[in-house]
Formats: structure tokens, sequence, C-alpha cells
């Protein structure tokens, strides 16, 4: 593994660990027995490795994105296994909902890039959704102004569970996963059909 590599995943680990104010670059040198000068030739300030490290949590989810749109008959399944993918992937990557809005505000190329995928996402989504009904997953009867509040909820929870989780709940990572998994699935069954409702409940809702 590359130096500039090394740096970003020990960076990420002790951001998840101690969190982001409570971390600089030469606790990350520490940490990995180099010089402070040998990481800051790679990153001059922590805030350049947010930077990177949100990028790449950014492209993973246009991965999870663009593997969703690709599926042409869309499943209830498929609708989970996204989800599930999501928590997972911001569980990864936890250190920045737990210090967002602190980093929005102290980068504002985050803060940017935060706000044109807000856009492009709300885009996204509604495709997703109108793939949804073609399939008679959602219902057609669905109002346009639900769906459009749909990605804006979605973002509400997706942004916040894992403070909400460290507040209420500490579960641990596959246990807190799934149940805010399950949550944020709970929004779309208002929105399913009859014979899809039937389906969730029978799998998702009444497992052992």
């Amino acid at each position: 593994m590359k130096t500039k590599d090394k740096i970003l995943s020990k960076a990420m680990e002790l951001f998840n660990e101690k969190g982001y104010n409570n971390i600089t670059t030469r606790h990350i040198a520490a940490e990995l027995n180099i010089s402070a000068g040998n990481l800051h030739y790679h990153f001059k300030h922590s805030e350049d490795i947010i930077k990177i490290l949100f990028s790449e949590l950014v492209l993973k989810m246009d991965d999870l994105l663009n593997n969703l749109q690709k599926i042409e008959n869309k499943t209830l399944e498929d609708l989970y296994h996204f989800t599930f993918s999501t928590y997972d992937v911001f569980y990864s990557f936890r250190f920045i909902f737990m210090n967002f809005f602190d980093i929005l505000k102290h980068i504002p190329a985050i803060e940017s890039q935060y706000e044109s995928i807000n856009i492009s996402r709300k885009d996204e989504f509604q495709e997703i959704f109108k793939g949804f009904q073609k399939n008679n997953i959602f219902r057609e009867d669905i109002p346009d102004f639900i769906l459009r509040g749909l990605t804006t909820q979605i973002f509400i929870i997706a942004d916040n569970w894992i403070i909400h989780n460290n507040l209420a709940f500490k579960l641990e990572k596959d246990k807190a996963i799934k149940h805010y998994a399950l949550i944020q699935m709970n929004l779309f069954y208002p929105l399913l059909t009859k014979e899809q409702q039937k389906l969730y409940i029978a799998k998702y809702i009444c497992e052992p």
C-alpha cells in the first residue's frame, strides 16, 4: 500500500474512533510511525484528507445508485439491498456524519459538493421511483409531491441516523445498520402495491 493510501486509511480509522475534532495530522503521522513532514508532503492539512475521504464516500454512493439504476426489473429486494448497502457505507464513514455540520462549515468545498449532490440525487431518485412504479412495486397513483418529498425524507434519515443511534440506542454496527435501514424502508411501505405490502411484512417485519 502506498504511503498516501496508508495515510487515508489510518486517518479514517482515527476520525471514526476519536472524532474529527480530536485528530490532527501529527496524530495520524505518529500512528503510522512517519514524520509529520512526510505526511505533509502528501496532505498539507487534515482538511485535505477529509475532502478526499468525502469524495470516496460520494463515489461509493454513485456506484450503488448506478447499480440500482441498471436493474431493469427492479424488485423490493433490490430496494432493500440498496438501502442496507447505503447504511453500511455510511457507517464506514461515520465520522463525517457525526461531525457533518462542522465539516460542511469549515470546508467550503465539501459544503458546495454536498449541495450539488442534493440537487442531482433528487432527479436520480425520481427516476428510480418511476422504475419501481413501472415494475408494479410502487403504486401508480402516488401524488408527485409525495415522491418529491420522499427524497428529502431519505436524506434526513440517512444523514442523521448515526448521531441518533449514538444518542438513543448505541447499537453495534450490524444491528444498527439493519435497524435504521428498516426504518428507512418503512418510508416506502405506504407507497407499495397491496401485493408488495404483504411481501414486505412477510419478509422484513415477520422475520424471527
